[in-house]
Protein backbone atom coordinates (compact mmCIF):
# COMPACT_ATOMS: atom_id res chain seq x y z
CA UNK A 1 0.00 0.00 0.00
CA UNK A 2 2.74 2.47 0.92
CA UNK A 3 4.49 2.04 -2.41
CA UNK A 4 1.30 2.70 -4.36
CA UNK A 5 0.51 5.82 -2.31
CA UNK A 6 4.02 7.12 -2.95
CA UNK A 7 3.72 6.38 -6.65
CA UNK A 8 0.39 8.22 -6.78
CA UNK A 9 2.04 11.37 -5.38
CA UNK A 10 4.91 11.37 -7.88
CA UNK A 11 2.97 13.27 -10.51
CA UNK A 12 2.73 16.31 -8.24
CA UNK A 13 5.99 16.02 -6.30
CA UNK A 14 9.61 16.53 -7.29
CA UNK A 15 10.61 13.35 -5.50
CA UNK A 16 9.10 10.73 -3.20
CA UNK A 17 11.54 9.17 -0.73
CA UNK A 18 11.19 6.30 1.72
CA UNK A 19 13.30 4.72 4.48
CA UNK A 20 14.23 1.21 3.38
CA UNK A 21 16.50 0.21 6.24
CA UNK A 22 15.70 -3.33 7.49
CA UNK A 23 12.86 -3.77 5.01
CA UNK A 24 12.48 -6.96 3.00
CA UNK A 25 13.82 -7.47 -0.54
CA UNK A 26 10.21 -7.68 -1.78
CA UNK A 27 9.41 -4.30 -0.24
CA UNK A 28 12.51 -2.76 -1.82
CA UNK A 29 11.51 -4.16 -5.19
CA UNK A 30 7.99 -2.71 -4.94
CA UNK A 31 9.37 0.70 -3.99
CA UNK A 32 11.88 0.63 -6.84
CA UNK A 33 9.21 -0.39 -9.34
CA UNK A 34 7.05 2.47 -8.06
CA UNK A 35 9.79 5.04 -8.70
CA UNK A 36 10.49 5.83 -5.06
CA UNK A 37 13.96 6.86 -3.84
CA UNK A 38 15.43 5.00 -0.89
CA UNK A 39 17.04 7.30 1.68
CA UNK A 40 17.85 4.29 3.89
CA UNK A 41 17.47 5.57 7.46
CA UNK A 42 14.39 7.21 8.94
CA UNK A 43 16.50 10.07 10.30
CA UNK A 44 17.51 10.86 6.72
CA UNK A 45 13.84 10.88 5.81
CA UNK A 46 13.08 13.34 8.61
CA UNK A 47 15.89 15.64 7.48
CA UNK A 48 14.86 15.71 3.83
CA UNK A 49 11.07 15.40 3.70
CA UNK A 50 8.50 18.21 3.76
CA UNK A 51 5.65 15.74 4.26
CA UNK A 52 5.82 12.28 5.82
CA UNK A 53 3.14 9.65 5.27
CA UNK A 54 2.95 6.84 7.80
CA UNK A 55 1.48 3.69 6.23
CA UNK A 56 2.16 0.66 8.43
CA UNK A 57 0.41 -2.06 10.44
CA UNK A 58 -1.72 -0.61 13.27
CA UNK A 59 0.59 -1.89 16.02
CA UNK A 60 3.49 0.12 14.57
CA UNK A 61 1.66 3.44 14.19
CA UNK A 62 2.60 4.85 17.58
CA UNK A 63 6.27 3.86 17.40
CA UNK A 64 6.65 5.39 13.92
CA UNK A 65 5.05 8.65 15.05
CA UNK A 66 7.23 8.75 18.17
CA UNK A 67 10.41 8.15 16.17
CA UNK A 68 9.59 10.92 13.70
CA UNK A 69 8.47 13.43 16.32
CA UNK A 70 11.43 12.90 18.65
CA UNK A 71 13.77 13.66 15.76
CA UNK A 72 12.25 17.12 15.49
CA UNK A 73 10.25 16.83 12.27
CA UNK A 74 8.65 20.19 11.44
CA UNK A 75 6.81 19.29 8.25
CA UNK A 76 3.34 17.77 7.84
CA UNK A 77 2.90 14.31 9.34
CA UNK A 78 0.09 12.34 7.70
CA UNK A 79 -0.98 9.27 9.63
CA UNK A 80 -2.78 6.88 7.26
CA UNK A 81 -3.01 3.94 9.61
CA UNK A 82 -6.01 1.92 10.77
CA UNK A 83 -6.16 3.23 14.33
CA UNK A 84 -8.92 4.58 16.55
CA UNK A 85 -9.85 8.29 16.49
CA UNK A 86 -8.67 8.73 20.07
CA UNK A 87 -5.28 7.20 19.32
CA UNK A 88 -4.99 9.42 16.25
CA UNK A 89 -5.65 12.52 18.35
CA UNK A 90 -2.96 11.46 20.81
CA UNK A 91 -0.48 11.07 17.95
CA UNK A 92 -1.43 14.50 16.64
CA UNK A 93 -0.32 16.08 19.92
CA UNK A 94 3.27 15.19 19.00
CA UNK A 95 3.28 17.37 15.88
CA UNK A 96 2.77 21.01 15.01
CA UNK A 97 1.30 20.02 11.65
CA UNK A 98 -0.75 16.84 11.42
CA UNK A 99 -3.28 15.37 8.99
CA UNK A 100 -5.45 12.36 9.72
CA UNK A 101 -5.87 9.86 6.87
CA UNK A 102 -7.83 6.67 6.33
CA UNK A 103 -7.28 4.44 3.29
CA UNK A 104 -10.17 2.36 1.98
CA UNK A 105 -9.46 -0.23 -0.70
CA UNK A 106 -6.45 -2.07 -2.04
CA UNK A 107 -3.19 -0.65 -3.43
CA UNK A 108 -3.82 2.38 -5.65
CA UNK A 109 -1.94 1.35 -8.79
CA UNK A 110 -4.88 2.08 -11.09
CA UNK A 111 -7.79 4.53 -10.81
CA UNK A 112 -10.33 1.79 -11.50
CA UNK A 113 -9.21 0.08 -8.27
CA UNK A 114 -11.34 2.71 -6.53
CA UNK A 115 -8.92 3.22 -3.63
CA UNK A 116 -9.88 6.24 -1.54
CA UNK A 117 -7.85 8.30 0.91
CA UNK A 118 -10.11 10.08 3.39
CA UNK A 119 -8.50 13.10 5.04
CA UNK A 120 -9.26 15.40 7.95
CA UNK A 121 -7.39 18.19 9.69
CA UNK A 122 -6.35 21.75 9.01
CA UNK A 123 -4.04 20.99 6.06
CA UNK A 124 -6.08 18.12 4.63
CA UNK A 125 -6.88 19.96 1.40
CA UNK A 126 -3.18 20.53 0.69
CA UNK A 127 -2.50 16.82 1.10
CA UNK A 128 -5.43 15.97 -1.18
CA UNK A 129 -3.91 18.18 -3.88
CA UNK A 130 -0.79 16.02 -3.91
CA UNK A 131 -2.86 13.28 -5.55
CA UNK A 132 -4.70 15.37 -8.11
CA UNK A 133 -4.94 13.42 -11.36
CA UNK A 134 -3.56 10.26 -9.74
CA UNK A 135 -5.10 6.79 -9.30
CA UNK A 136 -5.69 7.55 -5.60
CA UNK A 137 -9.05 9.23 -4.99
CA UNK A 138 -9.04 11.72 -2.11
CA UNK A 139 -11.88 13.10 0.01
CA UNK A 140 -11.52 15.81 2.66
CA UNK A 141 -14.31 15.07 5.13
CA UNK A 142 -13.60 17.36 8.07
CA UNK A 143 -11.26 19.95 9.52
CA UNK A 144 -11.15 17.88 12.72
CA UNK A 145 -8.41 15.32 13.35
CA UNK A 146 -10.01 11.96 14.10
CA UNK A 147 -12.76 12.08 11.49
CA UNK A 148 -10.81 10.23 8.80
CA UNK A 149 -9.77 7.56 11.30
CA UNK A 150 -13.39 7.16 12.39
CA UNK A 151 -14.42 6.69 8.76
CA UNK A 152 -11.77 4.00 8.30
CA UNK A 153 -12.84 2.22 11.47
CA UNK A 154 -16.57 2.08 10.74
CA UNK A 155 -16.00 1.05 7.13
CA UNK A 156 -13.57 -1.76 7.98
CA UNK A 157 -15.84 -2.84 10.85
CA UNK A 158 -18.10 -4.33 8.19
CA UNK A 159 -15.83 -5.14 5.24
CA UNK A 160 -13.19 -6.96 7.30
CA UNK A 161 -15.31 -7.77 10.32
CA UNK A 162 -17.71 -9.72 8.11
CA UNK A 163 -14.79 -11.82 6.82
CA UNK A 164 -13.96 -12.81 10.39
CA UNK A 165 -17.61 -13.60 11.09
CA UNK A 166 -17.92 -15.80 8.00
CA UNK A 167 -14.66 -17.53 8.89
CA UNK A 168 -15.96 -18.35 12.36
CA UNK A 169 -19.33 -19.47 10.96
CA UNK A 170 -17.78 -21.88 8.49
CA UNK A 171 -15.22 -23.07 11.03
CA UNK A 172 -18.01 -23.88 13.49
CA UNK A 173 -20.13 -25.55 10.79
CA UNK A 174 -17.12 -27.62 9.74
CA UNK A 175 -16.50 -28.67 13.34
CA UNK A 176 -20.03 -30.08 13.56
CA UNK A 177 -19.88 -31.63 10.09
CA UNK A 178 -22.64 -29.50 8.57
CA UNK A 179 -20.71 -27.00 6.40
CA UNK A 180 -22.29 -28.20 3.15
CA UNK A 181 -25.77 -27.36 4.43
CA UNK A 182 -25.42 -23.60 5.09
CA UNK A 183 -23.41 -23.26 1.85
CA UNK A 184 -26.29 -24.91 -0.03
CA UNK A 185 -28.78 -22.63 1.71
CA UNK A 186 -26.74 -19.57 0.73
CA UNK A 187 -26.64 -20.64 -2.89
CA UNK A 188 -23.60 -21.36 -5.03
CA UNK A 189 -22.91 -17.72 -5.94
CA UNK A 190 -22.69 -16.42 -2.36
CA UNK A 191 -20.90 -19.56 -1.16
CA UNK A 192 -18.23 -19.18 -3.83
CA UNK A 193 -17.82 -15.47 -3.13
CA UNK A 194 -17.38 -16.33 0.54
CA UNK A 195 -14.69 -18.93 -0.20
CA UNK A 196 -12.81 -16.41 -2.36
CA UNK A 197 -13.06 -13.64 0.23
CA UNK A 198 -11.74 -15.87 3.00
CA UNK A 199 -8.87 -17.48 1.12
CA UNK A 200 -7.99 -14.29 -0.78
CA UNK A 201 -7.50 -12.26 2.38
CA UNK A 202 -5.86 -14.94 4.54
CA UNK A 203 -2.33 -13.58 3.98
CA UNK A 204 -3.46 -10.27 5.52
CA UNK A 205 -5.15 -11.79 8.57
CA UNK A 206 -2.16 -10.92 10.81
CA UNK A 207 -2.68 -7.24 9.95
CA UNK A 208 -6.44 -7.42 10.30
CA UNK A 209 -6.13 -8.67 13.88
CA UNK A 210 -4.66 -5.36 15.06
CA UNK A 211 -7.18 -3.40 13.03
CA UNK A 212 -10.07 -5.26 14.68
CA UNK A 213 -8.72 -4.30 18.11
CA UNK A 214 -8.62 -0.66 17.04
CA UNK A 215 -12.21 -0.94 15.81
CA UNK A 216 -13.22 -2.49 19.12
CA UNK A 217 -11.73 0.52 20.93
CA UNK A 218 -13.57 2.86 18.56
CA UNK A 219 -16.91 1.16 19.23
CA UNK A 220 -16.29 1.33 22.98
CA UNK A 221 -15.49 5.05 22.72
CA UNK A 222 -18.87 5.54 21.02
CA UNK A 223 -20.67 3.59 23.76
CA UNK A 224 -21.21 0.40 21.76
CA UNK A 225 -20.07 -3.15 22.62
CA UNK A 226 -16.47 -3.90 21.70
CA UNK A 227 -16.89 -7.65 21.82
CA UNK A 228 -17.81 -8.11 18.16
CA UNK A 229 -14.42 -6.97 16.94
CA UNK A 230 -12.37 -8.27 19.85
CA UNK A 231 -13.64 -11.70 18.75
CA UNK A 232 -12.84 -10.88 15.12
CA UNK A 233 -9.29 -10.03 16.17
CA UNK A 234 -8.94 -13.46 17.76
CA UNK A 235 -10.21 -15.18 14.61
CA UNK A 236 -7.70 -13.33 12.44
CA UNK A 237 -4.87 -13.96 14.91
CA UNK A 238 -5.45 -17.69 14.51
CA UNK A 239 -4.71 -17.35 10.79
CA UNK A 240 -1.37 -15.58 11.12
CA UNK A 241 0.36 -18.64 9.67
CA UNK A 242 -0.72 -17.49 6.21
CA UNK A 243 1.32 -14.28 6.44
CA UNK A 244 3.58 -15.34 3.57
CA UNK A 245 0.79 -16.40 1.22
CA UNK A 246 -2.92 -17.07 0.87
CA UNK A 247 -4.52 -20.36 1.80
CA UNK A 248 -4.81 -22.45 -1.36
CA UNK A 249 -8.34 -23.57 -0.48
CA UNK A 250 -11.05 -23.05 2.10
CA UNK A 251 -10.27 -26.52 3.46
CA UNK A 252 -6.65 -25.48 4.10
CA UNK A 253 -7.82 -22.34 5.88
CA UNK A 254 -10.28 -24.23 8.07
CA UNK A 255 -7.64 -26.82 8.97
CA UNK A 256 -5.31 -24.05 10.15
CA UNK A 257 -8.17 -22.48 12.08
CA UNK A 258 -8.87 -25.83 13.73
CA UNK A 259 -5.20 -26.39 14.66
CA UNK A 260 -4.81 -22.90 16.08
CA UNK A 261 -8.06 -23.28 18.01
CA UNK A 262 -6.72 -26.42 19.66
CA UNK A 263 -3.46 -24.60 20.54
CA UNK A 264 -5.50 -21.82 22.13
CA UNK A 265 -7.24 -24.25 24.53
Amino acid sequence: MGASVGAAALGNCEQVIWAGDSRSPATHQRAEDAGLTDCDQIDHLVERADIIFSVCPPHDAESVAETVSTQGFRGVFVDCNAISPTKTKHLAERFERFVDGGIVGGPAWHADAGTCLYLSGGEAADIANLFSGSPLHTHVISSEVGAASAMKMVFAAYTKGSIALLTAILGTADHFGVRDTPEAQWGESFAEQTRQRLTGSSHKAWRFAGEMREIAETFAEAGFPAGFHDAAAEVFARLEGFKDGNADSLETLLEELKRSSLRAL
